[in-house]
This record gives C-alpha cells, structure tokens and sequence, in this order.
C-alpha cells in the first residue's frame, strides 16, 4: 500500500478531518445518553460504546469517514433482555452479536447490499431524515422562546457562516457560539448535562459477568441474532448512502467485519451493540470528512470530552444539537425524489413510500429496509412474467413449441398452462428452449411434469436449444430423464 493511498484512505485533508471528528463528537454525546436510556441502561454504556465502535470501525471498517457508534434501533432491541435480565446479559449479547457479524462477512454476506434497490435506498434516506426530524421535537416544541430563538440563531449561523468562510465546520462554531452565549447570560435552558451524568473515569477491560452455560446462550442468541441483523443491514445501507455522497466505493463485507470486531470491543469494555449512524456520518461528510481520521478522531475525542471535559460538555445547550441535527435531517432528505415522483416508474416510487411509511410508523429501519426490499423483489419478478411467452405450431402429427423468457417459481405454472397435453393426433412433442432460461428448482419441477405428462399420454418429447446453466440444472435436479423419472400423486 502506497503512502499516498494511505494518505487519501486516512486523511486527505488532516485539518478538515480533525474539525469534522469534532463536531460529530459533540453530536455523539446526547446521542449515546439517549439511547441508553432507551435500553435502560446507566448513560455511560452508550458513551464506551460510542467511543470504542468508532475507533475500531475507523480502523477494520470498509467505509472511511462513517460514523458507527450506539444506536436507537439497536437500543430498542435490548430493552426486554436488560429488563429481565440484566446490563451483563446485554454485554454477552454485545460479544455474540459481534461474532455474528464477523461469521456474515466469511460468508460475505455484504455483497447482498447489490439486492437493494435504488427506490429503497432513497425510501431508507428520507424515513431516516424525517425520523431525525421528529427527534428534536421534544428538545423544541414547549421549550419556550428563548429555546426557539437559539435554535433559529444556530441555523441561521450553520447556513450563512459557509457564505463567508469554509475554513471552520458551521456546526462546530454553532455549538461554541450557542454555548458561549447560554453560558453568559445564564439563560437556564436544557443542556447535556440534562440528559443524565457524564462519566469521569476511562472504560476497563471485563469480560460479561454471566454463567457459561447452554441456558446464557438461549437467553442471549435471540437477541444477538436481531442486533446483528439489524446492525449489518442499518451499517450497509449507510456505508451505501456515504459512498453516493462522497463518489467512492467502499468494502461492504470488510465493514460486516469491521462492525463485528468493534461490537466484540464494546462488550469487553462495557458497552452495548451499535451500528453505522446515518445521521452523524451526514454530520462527517458535511463537515469536510473523508478518510478514517475523522471517524477515529471522533471517538478518541469523545472520550476525552466526557471524562476530562465533562463539566464544560454538560453546559452545551440542546437548542445548538437540534439546529445541528435539523441541518441534518434537511440535508438528508432526497429532495429531487419527490419530484421524481411523477416521473418514476409507479413501482419504484410505491416502493420508496412503502419503505419510508413502514421506518417512521415503525420506527425501525430494519424492518422499513427489509419491506423495501421484498416490495422491489415482487414487483422485479410481475415485471419478468410479463416477458414471459410459448408460441406453438403443428406440423403433421408433431407440435413445436418455443418457450422465451424467464421461467423461475413466478412464471412456472404459466409455462406448465401452455401446454396442451390431450391434443388429438399429435405423437411428438419438440420444446425449443433456444430463448429461455430456468432459474430454479420449480422452473425444472414445472418441465418435470409438462415432459412427464405428455409421455403418461404416449406422446414422445425432445428438448432442443437448451443452454449451458439450464443443461445443468436439468441434469442436477431433473427426473424426467432419469430412469425411474415418474408423475407424482395427484398428476
């Protein structure tokens, strides 16, 4: 590896990286405070785990400059396990979630992301822009008016600061500023230090406190089972969303690994299971960060903000956070989608609605992404079928028919209906596959009978113009020409 393949794979630009770090650090702390709460757990176990996730990703993960540390959708995950069993059954769950992971990108499970399609990815984006958006409205709505004039002041600086000078993150000088200002005027509103106590000491080395029995391991596998997927999925698709922002590419089943290592950290160290954060990764991109210098620099000085700079952090206003993270949600949203609305295809855009209706009446990424998917694969398979077609003609005592299309378990009762198997007169069949192909195991079940049953009403059938792949699944799975090829029951 060149040094100058290290130098734009870690820090094309080392003052752009360092500023970028920061102020998703910043972002970071009420995150990870919030989220524990969620889970039921003491703040600092969504603080260690920020910390560790986001050096070890910055480190083993595929995508340089994302953003992985607690998350909510992980934390909504957990709260059953921690209610009936406890913060060290979560930190085993933590540990086997990890090794999942790391199992998945053996199996390079990664290169699945290509199954995705665009109108979901763009689903994904705006349910997560809008889910974003409705967080801030607790921190906002009821606040009173000096809240809402802080909020709009801190827009107005993320905003109209770029017009005058890039050199500094907007958002960085919005929390200093925001701070400053609360601070001096003593202004009394909701900080950080609000959400709940930050800790004082470093995270240390232990292993969960659980017995190592077979009744651990069905309490925790459930769990660890859904976080990992719902970790890989919510990380690809991020990683998938940072690679159109930035025009690069980045290695989806290092990442699968990489998010596995940095679970297996966050549980020796105590902290829960996280993932890839859309949201602060925008945060990243947004600021000027592009390599893996930003992203460890965000968790290394996270950790030194919370313990060494903890009262200082705890006078952050949460108004200068909501102005951060509006400019989030709106720089997140797909705009352009909208009006792509009247000029996609109707599948796509039911598809990108599907998936943004099932994240925020959810509120479960997981579950919006995977509707998403399965809505695309339905309607992907419809679309085949309609290309789908037999044509068939008689000559003398012998009928040919010529299959094109795609025959897999959507078009293969159609291919079965096409055939006319009591036609009078006919004693040869020929079945032209020359512009056909079968996919599957009921594509070649579905030729099984239709040879089958012409031969059970003694008409003989020859196969012609066969491909490579189809010859292959024939002779794999086939029966029709086995010796002992027959008609099921019911036949």
């Amino acid at each position: 590896m060149t040094r100058s393949h290290l130098r734009s794979e870690w820090a094309p630009n080392i003052t752009r990286e360092l500023l970028a770090g920061t102020v998703v650090a910043l972002a970071l702390i009420p995150e990870a405070i919030a989220f524990s709460i969620i889970a039921g757990v003491d703040p600092k176990v969504g603080l260690y785990a920020s910390f560790c996730i986001a050096v070890i990703t910055a480190i083993a993960g595929g995508r340089p400059a994302m953003i992985s540390a607690a998350t909510g959708a992980m934390a909504l995950v957990m709260t059953t396990l921690v209610k009936q069993h406890g913060l060290e059954y979560l930190l085993a769950a933590t540990l086997l979630t990890g090794l999942f992971q790391i199992v998945a990108a053996i199996l390079k499970l990664g290169n699945l992301m290509r199954f995705v399609s665009r109108s979901v990815v763009t689903g994904f984006v705006n349910a997560l822009a809008i889910l974003i958006f409705l967080a801030q409205m607790p921190e906002l709505l009821g606040r009173g008016p000096i809240v809402y004039a802080m909020t709009a002041a801190g827009l107005a600086i993320i905003y109209l600061l770029p017009r005058l000078t890039r050199a500094i993150p907007s958002p960085l000088v919005t929390i200093v500023v925001m701070t400053a200002i609360s601070m001096y005027f003593g202004l009394g509103i909701r900080t950080v230090g609000d959400m709940g106590a930050l800790p004082s000491e470093l995270p240390i080395f232990a292993l969960p406190q659980v017995p190592l029995t077979l009744e651990t391991l069905k309490i925790i596998t459930p769990y660890a089972l859904t976080l990992a997927m719902v970790g890989l999925l919510e990380s690809l698709m991020t990683a998938a969303i940072v690679d159109e922002m930035t025009d690069t590419t980045s290695d989806k089943n290092r990442e699968c690994a990489g998010q596995g290592l940095a679970n297996i950290v966050a549980g020796c160290f105590g902290g829960m299971a996280g993932c890839a954060m859309i949201g602060q990764s925008v945060i990243n991109v947004s600021s000027g960060g592009r390599g893996r210098l930003s992203t460890l620099w965000a968790g290394g000085f996270l950790l030194f903000l919370i313990v060494v700079l903890g009262p200082y952090v705890a006078q952050i206003p949460m108004a200068a956070l909501v102005a951060v993270m509006i400019m989030v949600s709106i720089n997140t949203f797909q705009w352009r989608s909208v009006k792509a609305l009247l000029i996609h295809p109707k599948s796509s855009s039911i598809v990108m609605l599907g998936t943004v209706a099932v994240v925020v009446a959810t509120h479960d990424l997981a579950k919006g992404a995977l509707f998403g998917v399965v809505l695309s694969g339905l309607f992907f398979a419809h679309k085949v079928t309609r290309f789908f077609a037999v044509a068939s003609e008689r000559a003398g005592d012998e009928r040919v028919y010529r299959v094109g299309g795609q025959i897999f378990f959507a078009t293969a009762e159609a291919f079965h209906a096409a055939f006319d198997f009591r036609e009078e007169e006919v004693r040869k069949v020929v079945i032209d596959l020359s512009a056909a192909h079968f996919w599957d195991i009921t594509a070649i079940n579905a030729l099984d009978r239709v040879v089958l049953k012409f031969r059970h009403h003694e008409i003989s059938v020859e196969i012609v113009g066969m491909n490579q792949a189809t010859a292959t699944m024939v002779e794999r799975l086939a029966v029709h020409d086995k010796s002992d090829g027959k008609l099921a029951a019911g036949h």
